[in-house]
C-alpha cells in the first residue's frame, strides 16, 4: 500500500496541526480521524477536509496507519500516550510522527513504549511556521530508528522543503532545542536593539537597514523586525512557547554541566511576558519589554 493510500490521523489541531492536515488533503493523502482537546475544533476541521472527528484517542489509532501528533509540551504528550484513553491502545504496526518541541528524554521514552506495543515512533521536529505548514515547506529534523524513517520519508518530503535525519531518538529534539534557543536569543537581542534605538530617537527603518548590512543581521531581523517596529504581535510563535523551548535547552545544558547565561537571560524575558499577561503574543512581542521600559 502506498503512503497516499494509508490513513493518516492527527492529534492536536492548532495552527500548525490543522494546516498540516489541509496540506496533506490538498496533496491527495488519505486522512484518518482527527482529534483535538477541543472537540468543536476537530469537528470543524473534519467537515472542512472530509474526514471524521474522533472523540477518543483510541479511535484515532484504530482508524489510522500513521498518526501525527502536534501537542504543546511533555505533559500533553504523556497524557495522549499514557493516559487512560491513549494512542498506544491497539497500536501494533502503527507509526507515530511526533512533531511538537519536547524534551529529548520523552522521545526516548516513547520509542521504548512504542516498541513494547509493536509500534514505531519518530520525532519530527519542525522549524518554520504556519504558512510553511500549509504549503508543505517546513524544515524538518528527524530522530529515531532509521528503518522507521525510511518507511515514511516520502510523506515527510511532501510536508517539507528540506529535512535532515539527525540520528537516534532524542537527537533531533536536542537540535531543535538549540535552534529555538539561538532564535530566542536573537529575538530578544533584536528587541533590545530596536527598543534602545527608539529611545534614542533613531529612525527605526534606517536602523533595520543598517542592521541588515552588518554583523547585527539575522534571520530574526527579516521575520520579526518590522513587526516589532509596528507593534504587530499576531501570534505565529508565542512567548509562551519561546519560554518553554528556552527552558528545554537550559535543562539539556544542565544535564551535561554547561552554563548558558544568555539563554537564561532570554528565558527570563519571555517569562516576564507571561507574568504581565502577554504570553499569548508572538515572540516579536518581547520588544514590548524595552519599548515600554519593562525590561527585567
Amino acid at each position: 500500500m502506498s503512503l497516499k493510500e494509508q490513513k493518516i490521523g492527527f492529534v492536536g489541531l492548532g495552527r500548525m496541526g490543522a494546516n498540516m492536515v489541509r496540506h496533506l488533503k490538498d496533496n491527495q493523502y488519505t486522512l484518518g480521524p482527527v482529534y483535538d482537546i477541543m472537540p468543536e475544533v476537530a469537528t470543524s476541521l473534519a467537515e472542512e477536509v472530509g474526514t471524521t472527528a474522533a472523540t477518543t484517542l483510541a479511535e484515532v489509532t484504530a482508524g489510522s496507519d500513521i498518526v501525527v501528533t502536534v501537542v504543546t509540551d511533555d505533559a500533553a504528550m504523556r497524557s495522549i500516550f499514557f493516559g487512560d484513553d491513549n494512542l498506544f491502545a491497539g497500536s501494533a504496526g502503527k507509526i507515530f510522527l511526533n512533531c511538537a518541541t519536547l524534551s529529548p528524554d520523552i522521545h526516548v521514552e516513547l520509542e521504548t513504549a512504542a516498541a513494547d506495543n509493536g509500534a514505531e515512533t519518530l520525532e519530527v521536529c519542525m522549524a518554520s511556521s504556519i504558512p510553511q505548514a500549509r504549503e508543505g515547506k517546513l524544515y524538518l529534523m528527524i530522530g529515531g530508528k532509521e528503518e522507521a524513517f525510511d518507511k515514511v520519508q516520502p510523506l515527510l518530503d511532501d510536508m517539507s522543503v528540506n529535512l535532515r535525519y539527525v540520528g537516534a531518538a532524542g537527537k533531533a529534539a536536542q537540535v531543535k532545542a538549540l535552534v529555538n534557543m539561538v532564535m530566542n536569543i536573537n529575538t530578544a537581542a533584536l528587541a533590545e536593539g530596536l527598543g534602545l534605538g527608539d529611545a534614542l530617537g533613531l529612525d527605526l527603518g534606517m536602523l533595520q537597514e543598517v542592521f541588515s548590512q552588518t554583523g547585527a543581521n539575522s534571520r530574526v531581523l527579516e521575520t520579526d523586525g518590522e513587526d516589532m517596529v509596528l507593534r504587530d504581535h499576531d501570534c505565529y510563535f508565542s512567548c509562551d512557547h519561546a519560554a518553554k523551548d528556552s527552558g528545554i535547552a537550559i535543562a539539556v545544558a544542565e544535564s551535561v554541566g554547561i552554563s548558558l547565561p544568555l539563554a537564561k537571560a532570554t528565558f527570563s524575558q519571555f517569562e516576564k511576558m507571561k507574568e504581565i499577561g502577554l504570553g499569548h503574543y508572538d515572540k516579536s512581542g518581547v520588544a514590548e519589554l524595552t519599548f515600554k521600559g519593562r525590561n527585567a
